[in-house]
């Protein structure tokens, strides 16, 4: 009988099956079928990433490079977090600023 079990237990674990990859899941709907059994809406939509080339002079990348060593993160990391963080002053800045009305 434990023989018995034990073909049953492998047989299940013999057949189960890959998750489809996300091209095999783009073939299926650009041919015209029904792929939304692949999506649960527990996720989040990614926005799309766009590469950009940055100048610095080398005292700022040696001052970032410092600042990455010290946070044990990437440079990229680091600049990034830095816009963030600018770009976020700057949207706060403009909020509390009282409105002028133009006539």
């Amino acid at each position: 009988m434990s023989e018995r079990k034990n073909e049953y237990f492998m047989k299940n674990t013999l057949h189960k099956k890959k998750p489809a990859s996300a091209e095999s899941i783009a073939r299926m709907a650009d041919n015209g079928k029904d792929v939304s059994r692949f999506f649960t809406n527990s996720g989040r939509m990614m926005k799309l990433i766009q590469r950009v080339n940055v100048d610095f002079t080398a005292p700022m990348l040696e001052e970032l490079e410092r600042h990455a060593r010290e946070l044990n993160i990437s440079r990229q990391a680091v600049i990034k977090t830095l816009i963030r963080q600018g770009l976020d002053q700057r949207h706060l800045a403009r909020a509390s600023r009282p409105r002028v009305k133009r006539s």
